[in-house]
């Protein structure tokens, strides 16, 4: 069963486009990934799901339901993280789970204070003293006291330390155990190859890759770092064609390994190659593919 279904979705701020003819599935019971930097779309996806915006042509549905018609059905059911979470300012967790919980219809209190415990959040203090990571935090807790069917979060990592991130893995992939649903956005490339099992790049308003996390990672590039004798013996070396120089900072590479290890190694043999690593497949190197045309265009 498909829990978020969307198709030949357009959504236009004027003249500018925020995405174009896009078409996701998203079963339950899976964690599923929306990648991409800032601007790609992402939160105008998000924002047509939770019927904040009505789609300029394309179809969006949750659990069958109309995103725009039937937003109000859809809500009682989703739990939402924005990617620009404002709170009012002299919110607590207890108030706030309170205050949600009513509105909700539901008693919040034992879960959320569970979800206030195990995120290490202090349920007394009040939202204008909390730092931006504690404020990320009541927002998660806020998006999963009532356990939903779905949770839809943008960007929900931001402003978390390592420990918290590790955390916020944990509950989601329990939701996720009980037969929950996640849907997030990320920039963040480790996290989706923490965390997802399928996940959908896109890049300017339109998806150019949806598969498997597994089945993107065998199309991606092992990683290369060479460092030579010194900077003007790097710069002086022709790149074979096998490679595609990232970077380079004084006497080392940062290349793709667009080829084999094999040819990589006889060729580096008759290099002055100080130090080679070879890191194994990434989706950053895959990513940068995907991003590479557009930040190479005047």
């Amino acid at each position: 069963m498909n829990v978020v279904n969307i198709e030949h979705l357009s959504r236009s701020y004027g003249s500018r486009v925020g995405v174009e003819s896009v078409n996701l599935q998203v079963a339950e019971g899976e964690i599923f990934g929306f990648l991409g930097p800032n601007g790609a779309g992402k939160t105008t996806t998000i924002r047509v799901l939770l019927g904040l915006l009505r789609p300029s042509s394309g179809t969006a549905t949750i659990f069958g339901l109309d995103c725009w018609r039937q937003s109000h059905e859809i809500k009682r059911h989703v739990g939402y993280l924005p990617g620009d979470l404002r709170l009012y300012p002299w919110f607590t967790a207890q108030s706030a789970l309170r205050i949600v919980g009513q509105i909700r219809g539901q008693d919040l209190a034992l879960f959320g204070s569970t979800l206030a415990e195990r995120f290490q959040l202090d349920p007394t203090l009040a939202v204008r003293k909390m730092s931006r990571g504690m404020r990320q935090k009541l927002g998660i807790v806020l998006a999963l006291a009532h356990q939903p069917r779905l949770v839809v979060l943008d960007e929900p990592s931001s402003g978390l330390d390592p420990l918290m991130r590790d955390e916020l893995n944990r509950c989601l992939r329990n939701l996720v155990a009980q037969g929950h649903t996640v849907f997030f956005s990320s920039h963040s490339l480790s996290e989706v190859e923490q965390l997802c099992d399928r996940v959908a790049v896109v890049r300017a308003g339109q998806v150019v890759a949806n598969e498997s996390v597994d089945s993107l990672r065998d199309k991606a590039h092992r990683s290369v770092s060479m460092r030579f004798r010194d900077a003007t013996t790097a710069n002086s070396i022709a790149v074979p064609d096998f490679l595609r120089v990232v970077e380079r900072t004084d006497a080392t590479w940062h290349c793709d390994l667009l080829g084999r290890t094999p040819e990589l190694v006889r060729w580096a043999a008759q290099q002055p190659v100080d130090d080679m690593t070879i890191a194994p497949p990434s989706l950053e190197s895959l990513f940068r593919r995907f991003y590479q045309p557009e930040e190479e265009s005047p």
